[in-house]
């Protein structure tokens, strides 16, 4: 079958990959893609924000199965439009989308289904948010309603910074705000949760743990994702249930109660305070580079999982998982997340030894080709994972890689993974 998949990151790397290992596909078509998917499949220069010329393109080209890697195409509503002409997609719609387009939405759902999450407030002024702030206990979080590539979102430790924070949001850094969203600072530590449904049925898609900061010790600003681990160690049974219980099935409930159901995956960001789950947001796509970190660990035919959901025909298989131990470093461009330079050439990559019968693996994100040569193309470059019997392991193997790259305009994190390293 000839399938489609839409990004150029890490994740649409990585889903291309084991796509690509599939028996059932016969090509693949990577819009736009980047120098790590041009090797296993077409890059198609296309402009995700015209669907009319990505339908035409499907058509024309006879392809069967189309897969939404990034939110931002979903959110504003692909799917609803390709499957107008009849055309396969993987992914949630528009509506069950506002979960990740929109915080106050989700906050709202919420607060319906008596989902468990940090107290909050919506202000639609600078006034009324700043009026909020100088009686409000400190630390505070301070977020953009709408899409900010994960950089949307604020811990201000006093009124200054909150101040600051609200005046940013309304002044357009993420796009035009006709709203904040305010809400208490939950004490307790993150995880990454994901599922896989087909709108009827869900099946657990594995946790991490991602590290957000850009400097080691989760320090400095926050990026896209600097690395993650697989599994995280706060998983439990107890606490599984109740992530499930609490938080995944009533909002699954909830999105179909407003006329659809959500198909796709779905990666819910979680505090977890004493065993207990809060939700801290809805990302409607995998995580990057939690994608990155989770994949190599599944034993199944990735096309088989994701055709199953567009079969609504999840429920008859059984996800089958590796019990090792998967991290995930990513190379960055130096000044990323702020100013960074682009098109550096990106030497020793093709010499550089990265075998999967090892566990290794190597995902471009931000990279392009110029004359047969790869060059950065974005602030996440490479992503280097590698699994095994402990984190430890991993980390060390993939720090000695980066190294053998050396490559002079790149930064890297090298405590990704200390919560169960460096104890």
């Amino acid at each position: 079958m000839k399938i489609g998949l839409i990004g150029s990151g890490g994740r649409e790397h990585a889903l291309c990959h084991f796509l690509y290992k599939s028996k059932k596909v016969s090509e693949i078509f990577c819009i736009p893609g980047n120098a790590g998917t041009n090797s296993i499949a077409k890059n198609i220069q296309l402009d995700l924000n015209d669907f009319e010329s990505i339908k035409k393109f499907i058509i024309k080209n006879e392809i069967k199965l189309i897969i939404v890697g990034p939110e931002k195409p979903l959110v504003e509503g692909i799917v609803d439009y390709l499957e107008k002409f009849n055309i396969k997609v993987f992914g949630p719609d528009k509506i069950a989308s506002q979960l990740e387009g929109s915080k106050i939405f989700t906050k709202k759902l919420c607060e319906k289904y008596n989902i468990p999450t940090a107290k909050f407030g919506i202000f639609k002024s600078f006034k009324d948010a700043n009026n909020f702030l100088i009686n409000s206990k400190f630390p505070i979080v301070i977020k953009a309603d709408g899409l900010a590539s994960g950089k949307g979102v604020y811990i201000s430790e006093n009124k200054t910074e909150g101040v600051q924070a609200i005046k940013e949001i309304f002044d357009g850094k993420f796009g035009n705000a006709s709203q904040v969203l305010i809400e208490e600072f939950l004490d307790g530590e993150e995880m990454s949760y994901f599922i896989i449904t087909d709108g009827r049925t869900y099946k657990k898609f594995q946790t991490a743990q991602d590290h957000k900061r850009v400097f080691e010790g989760d320090k400095g600003k926050n990026t896209g994702g600097m690395g993650a681990y697989s599994p995280s160690k706060l998983i439990n049974d107890e606490l599984d249930n109740k992530i499930l219980k609490k938080i995944i099935e009533p909002t699954l409930k909830g999105i179909k109660n407003l006329g659809t159901n959500y198909r796709g995956f779905l990666y819910a960001g979680l505090m977890i305070k004493d065993n207990e789950p809060y939700l801290i947001e809805y990302n409607v796509r995998m995580g990057d580079p939690e994608c990155q970190t989770i994949l190599p660990k599944l034993k199944n035919d990735l096309f088989e999982v994701i055709y199953s959901c567009i079969e609504n025909n999840l429920g008859s298989l059984n996800l089958n998982w590796s019990d090792n131990k998967s991290l995930c470093i990513v190379l960055c461009s130096k000044g990323y997340p702020d100013k960074f330079d682009n098109e550096k050439q990106i030497n020793n990559l093709k010499e550089l030894s990265i075998q999967e019968n090892k566990n290794e693996f190597l995902f471009h994100a931000g990279t392009k080709i110029i004359d047969d040569k790869i060059y950065s193309n974005g602030g996440r470059v490479l992503n280097f994972i590698k699994t095994s019997k402990n984190f430890k392991e991993s980390r060390d193997d993939i720090i000695k890689k980066i190294n053998e790259l050396n490559w002079e305009n790149g930064f890297f994190r090298k405590d990704i993974g200390y919560r169960v390293i460096d104890k």
